[in-house]
């Protein structure tokens, strides 16, 4: 791989450097002595991811409470030389959002900009801070009448802010895109404080490049992104969700493009599940009932909605769904005929991811290919892993219509977890290289944080890698906006 050089730049802080009492009064006088933490008790939770696979130290934590005073606080970081990251609800599964062990960063906390700025129902949008909850914000659209599509297992805490930094997912991509495409602007604090005001609702903008989507997957390497004009949607008044069993993914591909013909845009949601996803869930998760009578290899969580009341969508999907069954799609299915039974059956999905934590030590793959190849993916993979680990238990499950599986590898029943995540590096290569020859990802939703950072350098080609780093020398040259994430 060629190499690329930064140019000159002035160091950050020193590994053992030490904030200044002058520059801890500034950034007191800045957010507030009660917002400015030092103790290292009031520290910690700062430090450590949610699933505690990252801990890093840091020399202060502040919380800013407006966009002026992120600006503040990044000047003068900008003029001591001193680190910073970013940090939202800190749900990331990546190591964005954690930082590093050499405690010479502060972590700047987003959650108290947390205000609605504002609505504009004629335009379908909405402007929001980056310390907004996910939850609280499709409730705020909810109340008017709307629809924020942007759907997450961690909604409940995850915050816009970082939502917008990992290009976030979901299980509604497949109708509305991830954040990417309900982003049309964004307000930022660049490197050096200086605030960009792109806080623009429109969805034609011919004047150049289009800045935002720079920002929106960085993980905060280029800067903070401090609020966001979202798109809005028309608010579904009818549902239909349904459990379908299947014999393989290939039969998921088969569904997909069977309840496509059928329903058109009103596909919301095409989630496949391994049968041992329902019982992991099932033995961890209290409350959780398998919907169908027996056993079978894979499942599909589809959902339909419409802005119709009355839509009779249960019988459009059941409509479907007899096709899929007399053409040997389907083995089986059940549709929720409440909005409580619809509950159950993503609960048995949203569960999945804790309850894998429950059963032990895991290595998970974020990974997308086309949707075409995805039977192909699974079927070499579950090889491989099976070739190289006999007693190996893949657990896969995910966004099937928008080509992103999580595929995840659990631990033998007999293993010891740190004999099973010792074998993690030749576990990922085997992945990796898969999901490389058939033209997908390494990182479909979660980005790269730490975790797939040096990863990413075997997988992108040299002209892509110095492209992203000819944009991190122009907009961060000093290297201190959220330093060792996403870029080897």
């Amino acid at each position: 791989m060629a190499s690329f050089d930064r140019g000159p730049t002035i160091d950050p802080m020193s590994d053992k450097a030490q904030l200044s009492a002058a520059l801890l009064e500034q950034f007191a006088a800045i957010v507030g002595r009660e917002h400015l933490l030092t103790e290292a008790s009031d520290v910690a939770p700062y430090l450590t991811d949610w699933r505690g696979s990252y801990h890093g130290a840091a020399q202060a934590v502040l919380r800013p409470a407006s966009v002026a005073e992120v600006a503040a606080v990044v000047a003068l970081c900008h003029e001591a030389r001193v680190p910073i990251v970013p940090q939202g609800g800190n749900t990331g599964l990546c190591g964005g959002s954690v930082p590093r062990a050499s405690g010479n960063e502060i972590v700047c906390s987003l959650s108290r900009l947390n205000r609605v700025r504002g609505m504009d129902l004629d335009n379908d949008t909405m402007t929001v801070e980056a310390g907004c909850v996910l939850a609280n914000v499709q409730a705020a659209a909810d109340e008017a009448d709307r629809l924020f599509p942007l759907s997450l297992a961690s909604e409940g805490s995850c915050e816009i802010g970082g939502n917008l930094s990992t290009n976030a997912g979901g299980v509604a991509v497949l109708r509305y895109g991830n954040m990417r495409e309900l982003t049309l602007g964004l307000e930022v604090v660049l490197a050096d404080g200086r605030v960009w005001g792109g806080l623009r609702g429109l969805r034609k903008d011919n004047t150049g490049y289009d800045l935002k989507q720079l920002f929106i997957g960085a993980e905060g390497t280029l800067g903070i992104i401090t609020a966001a004009v979202l798109k809005l949607f028309p608010k579904p008044k009818s549902k239909a969700t349904a459990l379908v069993a299947l014999q393989s993914p290939r039969s998921a591909v088969e569904l997909l493009r069977t309840l496509r013909a059928h329903c058109g845009e009103r596909l919301t949601a095409f989630e496949i599940m391994q049968r041992i996803c329902l019982d992991l869930v099932l033995a961890h998760i209290p409350g959780a009932v398998d919907p169908l009578h027996e056993h079978h290899p894979w499942y599909i969580l589809a959902e339909i909605s419409d802005t119709l009341p009355g839509a009779n969508l249960a019988q459009v999907l059941e409509s479907s769904l007899s096709e899929a069954v007399d053409a040997g799609i389907a083995t089986d299915a059940v549709i929720a005929s409440s909005e409580a039974q619809a509950r159950a059956l993503w609960g048995l999905r949203e569960n999945i991811s804790e309850a894998q934590r429950l059963e032990g030590a895991s290595i998970k793959h974020d990974v997308s290919v086309p949707v075409s190849r995805i039977p192909q993916f699974i079927e070499q993979a579950n090889e491989a892993l099976s070739q190289a680990f006999p007693a190996i238990r893949i657990v896969a499950f995910g966004h099937i219509g928008d080509g992103n599986i999580h595929y995840n590898c659990t631990r033998p029943m007999n293993a010891r977890n740190s004999e099973f995540l010792a074998t993690q590096s030749v576990v990922n290569h085997i992945v990796y290289d898969l999901v490389a020859s058939l033209h997908g990802s390494i990182s479909a939703e979660h980005g790269l944080g730490q975790l797939k950072r040096l990863e990413i350098a075997h997988y992108k080609s040299a002209v892509e890698l110095q492209m992203m780093k000819a944009v991190k020398q122009a907009l961060d040259p000093h290297d201190l906006m959220n330093p060792g994430k996403l870029l080897p």
